[in-house]
């Protein structure tokens, strides 16, 4: 065989290994597995669903329990959402041997029980019928040093609201360009369906406010860490609530970058909350029986 046609099948079988192992790597970059399921929601009279993703290892160790992170989707979204939009947290499940849970929160539902919609009472759904399903159907870190909450947008203010009223059943929360005070829009966004027009119920609208519901929180009770781009329309009621959380004495992770309220930055986002949330679980309950994290 002549020098030039070794040099071209020598180029060749390279290229063969080349595609062969970025094709192996794409294939095995994740091994989760994505189930959805539907949830009989005793508050609202039906069944909801939810998407639940098990690491790649929970298959494989019959014993080992798992911290859950609720993952929220924002308004006009649902449950679908992050799988679709942000595929990355099938990664983030194996990368840190962490059950990943997103429930449907509705198309407007901000999380909250709603006193005027009776169809909405999405902070009992969330807050307790899909954590009591998770924890019975799932092999699960069954306490609040188990469970961590985020979100995005309206799931932003969901994540902290639910942690900050549940206090018992989460012990981290974040928020990824939270819409953190309520009355920032009174118009927009369709929470005056839930709680009525904000001239006529100020009081309710300011209750149920994350700006607010924080001075209430204890100090260091919640591992809390907040997300928001330079230009996003919340980054200022982001900035207001970092500065309550230091007047309140409150520990919290705060992380500005640049970007606006889009896929494009949440996905750059999630990443940090659950290096956060795993850095959670591994100091507050570091006895947890499960895999290591899985290094890529």
């Amino acid at each position: 065989m002549s020098r030039r046609k070794l040099m071209w099948w020598r180029t060749i079988v390279r290229l063969v290994l080349v595609i062969g192992c970025f094709s192996l790597s794409c294939f095995s970059a994740s091994a989760s597995y994505v189930d959805t399921v539907r949830i009989f929601s005793q508050a609202m009279q039906r069944e909801i669903p939810a998407l639940v993703i098990t690491p790649d290892r929970y298959a494989t160790s019959d014993t080992a329990r798992y911290p859950v992170v609720y993952l929220l989707h924002g308004h006009s979204g649902n449950y679908l959402d992050w799988q679709n939009k942000a595929p990355r947290i099938l990664t983030l499940a194996d990368t840190y041997q962490t059950i990943i849970v997103c429930p449907d929160g509705g198309y407007n539902s901000w999380y909250l029980d709603s006193p005027i919609n009776d169809s909405s009472q999405y902070e009992t759904h969330v807050g307790e019928e899909v954590v009591n399903f998770i924890d019975e159907h799932y092999r699960t870190v069954a306490n609040r040093t188990g469970r961590a909450i985020t979100g995005l947008s309206m799931g932003g203010h969901g994540a902290l609201f639910l942690a900050l009223r549940h206090p018992d059943t989460f012990g981290a929360a974040g928020s990824m360009s939270g819409g953190v005070d309520l009355t920032y829009d009174t118009d927009a966004w369709g929470i005056n369906q839930q709680l009525g027009r904000y001239e006529e119920r100020p009081l309710r609208w300011d209750s149920l406010s994350v700006v607010n519901l924080i001075a209430l929180s204890p100090p260091d009770r919640l591992a809390i860490i907040l997300d928001c781009g330079t230009d996003d329309f919340f980054f200022e009621i982001n900035q207001h609530l970092h500065a309550t959380l230091l007047q309140q004495g409150i520990g919290h992770d705060y992380l500005v970058r640049p970007g606006g309220h889009s896929w494009e930055y949440w996905n750059s986002a999630v990443p940090y909350h659950f290096l956060f949330f795993s850095n959670y679980f591994e100091t507050a309950r570091p006895e947890i029986t499960r895999p290591p994290a899985t290094i890529r």
